[in-house]
């Protein structure tokens, strides 16, 4: 599955596929710590559901990257998924801060690392 993405063109500021897992397993550190606890207040009504809405979407968004970049090997679907994350990182950074300053925050890394996988992902695609 993974040979396909290593034979694509790939930009110069490309890492290597060593920095993917660190990194990731850091974030889904981040991911599960701040979802778990946005959903388990929203359990507890001291958060109102709606806030919940785009990191649903979000966890859904990320689920699926993998499937479609590497499972369909669609550049052009995975650039819109990781757009999607991209996107839905801002809506539950701007939704939870009212009601967690330091969940909002603790998304910063996410926001950065999603920021320049964006990047990446559609020089990948233009490139091929």
């Amino acid at each position: 599955m993974y040979e396909w993405y290593s034979m694509l063109a790939k930009p110069a500021f490309a890492p290597s596929a060593g920095v993917f897992g660190p990194v990731w397993t850091f974030l889904y550190v981040i991911i599960a710590l701040t979802f778990g606890y946005v959903f388990y207040q929203i359990i507890r009504k001291r958060i109102p559901a709606v806030v919940g809405v785009p990191f649903f979407f979000n966890l859904v968004l990320n689920v699926l990257y993998t499937p479609v970049a590497f499972g369909l090997r669609s550049l052009e679907q995975a650039s819109l998924v990781v757009l999607g994350v991209f996107v839905t990182i801002i809506w539950m950074m701007v939704r939870v801060w009212p009601y967690s300053r330091p969940v909002a925050y603790a998304q910063i890394p996410y926001l950065l690392w999603v920021s320049f996988a964006s990047v990446l992902q559609f020089s990948i695609m233009s490139l091929n």
